[in-house]
């Protein structure tokens, strides 16, 4: 058994350390969510928590670990009587991005349902993780139906697993952590919500502190028992501090002072619905019995809001996370007078915020994880850009855009976008099960097994059925695909600056990508070449970013462009086979520079229609004479045209028949 690496040894990343410890102290915060780049101790900090736990009572045999003292009378491997159990560590059950349905939830034996009336049921993960910790690496890539289900177990505490009229229940409360590295993408607000608590995390940008993060690192790697002997007086410590506040939770106070701060605080921060009210007030007591005290103060308001409401606040996925510390200051001081204690905080609080982790070495304030303000950066220096280069423009406001599909049937990742074969979705049919049944049509089930009931002996009322008899369903619902745009930045894109009203629409289309759950990927041309801005990537905000810095001017060589296009789909082909592409071109469909661009330009756009890539080219010519361009662009990739204001128009809705119309 591999030996975790100690938690009272993480150096810095006092946030992460103290959200992690607040729900170890009350499981009712609601879990943590856990953001930030890739080598920043997140999966470390995790998994040491768990060591940190006290013990469970469970119903000694019992699958689904029933409390003792209160048994679950539904439980599937009840009843229980009431009496003593045995105890076991707190477990820390982690979920795989790629886990099947039935890892998460459990299996149902369907033939000696069907065929026995016998409910013959193998826990999942659910069960594992019941009275303890469920941990999502990369929480942001998990599969939509499992976040479905997730949302269902954390909202009820308990787990359904129903198939064909089959139906088990069993408790299923967890505490849910999930990391993520928000370049790899977003993640869907319902389940984002879910969480308690939010950290952004950063690597340390002080020299000693790195230092003695690798000098701890080594030591582990070479000797990780000596190195966790070394640190469990620590570990000890931090265990018993968290029992004693665990006992002293019911004894903390939230005052009506305090919880006008509370209300007045996300009102101002203008969050969606009233979790995050009640997050914080769980939040702030925890605090307040982590501190050792009975009594919420200002300070852990203060700090409860840091870590409940950032996540909270976002409107769309373009935003920054994060709280404006100034406003939260002005908030909690002008609410301040019903205050309980807000004059006399506790100094020895560590960290002045209700009892952060002792501090180790020396500290990062977070400075060095802080993004900039959209338009501080990416503007082109003098000197150091191509001739006639302009500088970046902020995109237009974006706007609701309709649906643009791929044609056809595909089997691509579960997504929102186009008509895919998938396990979720309306049922259109019935096959042999290729491995493990998941999905039983029962109807075709029945009747492949009706012929052959008198050559079974069938005697009694129940059906016999046999392996070779079950159906598997077909289903049909949605695939997520590879949205590439190809963008004009040369310098015809930039007259009548036109350029903002194009970032405006690509940001809107970025935007839809996000809530379909496409991939996406930016090829941009200019002047002489086509250049990848970003690699076909789950996250929406990179591509967000690299366009609000996109500069523009000089020549158009659309040739390039669309070669750049193609090679970025060969060798997306090659990694993702099943997920299909779409490509939108945004131009006004001029090709200027090197010889017969225009002639380069219809051969290359020839390719995309030799191969049938759905293709749609948004046409951003204006003023009063219109060369007409970009429509015979789209006609020579196969595709469709539609303008800047089409695009918001409801003249769009048309748009997804032409394109299946043209690659019929």
């Amino acid at each position: 058994m591999t030996t975790p690496f100690p938690f009272t040894a993480v150096v810095g990343q006092d946030d992460l350390r103290l959200a992690l410890l607040l729900n170890a102290v009350s499981p009712a915060v609601g879990g943590v969510l856990v953001r930030g780049e890739k080598g920043t101790a997140k999966s470390t900090a995790v998994r040491a928590l768990s060591a940190l736990l006290p013990a469970v009572p469970v119903v000694a045999g019992c699958r689904f670990s029933c409390d003792p003292a209160k048994p679950d009378p539904a439980c599937p491997d009840g009843p229980h009587e009431a009496g003593n159990g045995v105890e076991r560590p707190a477990r820390m059950v982690e979920l795989p991005v790629g886990a099947s349905e039935d890892r998460l939830v459990g299996s149902l034996d369907i033939e000696r349902a069907l065929a026995e009336g016998v409910k013959s049921f193998e826990p999942g993960l659910l069960a594992d993780a019941h009275r303890g910790i469920l941990y999502v690496d990369e929480v942001n890539l998990l599969h939509d139906h499992l976040v479905d289900l997730l949302l269902d177990a954390a909202a009820m505490g308990a787990s359904y697993v129903e198939r064909e009229g089959v139906s088990v229940r069993h408790a299923s409360k967890f505490l849910l952590v999930g990391t993520m590295n928000p370049e790899e993408g977003e993640l869907r607000p319902q389940l984002l919500d879910r969480f308690g608590l939010t950290v952004e995390v950063a690597a340390s940008r002080e020299p000693d502190q790195r230092v003695e993060v690798v000098r701890r690192r080594l030591a582990y790697d070479d000797d990780p028992g000596g190195f966790t002997a070394r640190w469990a007086d620590e570990e000890a410590s931090v265990r018993q501090r968290i029992i004693g506040a665990r006992e002293l939770l019911p004894s903390v106070r939230l005052g009506d002072g305090a919880l006008r701060q509370i209300a007045a605080t996300c009102a101002a921060f203008e969050v969606d619905g009233m979790r995050a009210d009640i997050v914080m007030a769980r939040t702030a007591t925890a605090l307040a019995a982590w501190a050792g005290r009975t009594e919420v103060l200002a300070e852990d308001v203060r700090q409860a809001a840091l870590l409940a409401l950032p996540h909270r606040r976002r409107r769309n996925p373009f935003d920054a996370p994060g709280l404006d510390e100034d406003k939260l200051d002005e908030t909690l001081e002008e609410f301040s007078g019903d205050s309980e204690g807000d004059e006399d905080p506790d100094p020895d609080g560590p960290g002045g915020g209700g009892g952060q982790p002792p501090p180790e070495g020396p500290q990062d304030d977070g400075s060095s994880g802080a993004q900039p303000e959209a338009g501080d950066s990416g503007e082109p220096q003098a000197g150091g850009a191509g001739a006639g280069e302009q500088s970046a423009v902020r995109a237009a406001e974006p706007f609701r855009t309709k649906v643009l599909s791929v044609p056809g049937l595909g089997d691509g990742a579960a997504g929102r976008r186009s008509r895919a074969r998938t396990e979720h979705g309306r049922t259109t049919g019935a096959r042999r099960p290729r491995g493990a049944l998941t999905k039983l049509h029962l109807a075709a089930t029945v009747q492949a097994a009706a012929p052959h009931q008198r050559a079974r002996g069938r005697s009694g009322p129940g059906l016999v059925v046999r392996r070779d008899d079950l159906r598997q369903a077909t289903r049909e619902g949605r695939e997520g695909n590879l949205v590439l745009f190809v963008v004009d930045a040369s310098g015809s894109m930039a007259a009548r600056q036109r350029m903002s009203a194009v970032k405006g629409a690509v940001l809107s289309l970025l935007l839809d990508a996000y809530q379909r759950r496409d991939k996406v990927g930016l090829v941009t041309f200019r002047g002489s070449a086509a250049d990848v801005a970003l690699p076909p990537t789950s996250s929406v905000d990179a591509a967000a970013a690299r366009l609000e810095t996109l500069p523009t001017g000089g020549r158009t060589p659309l040739a390039s462009g669309l070669l750049k296009a193609h090679e970025v789909l060969r060798v997306e082909r090659l990694r993702d086979p099943a997920r299909r592409a779409l490509v939108v071109v945004v131009t006004d469909g001029r090709a200027t520079g090197g010889p017969e661009p225009v002639a380069l330009a219809s051969r290359a756009a020839r390719l995309f229609a030799a191969e049938g890539v759905a293709s749609v080219v948004v046409d951003c010519e204006s003023g009063p004479v219109r060369l007409g361009l970009a429509g015979q662009l789209a006609g020579e990739l196969g595709g469709t045209a539609v303008t800047l204001d089409e695009l918001r128009a409801d003249s769009i809705a048309g748009l997804v028949k032409d394109v299946q119309r043209r690659a019929a």
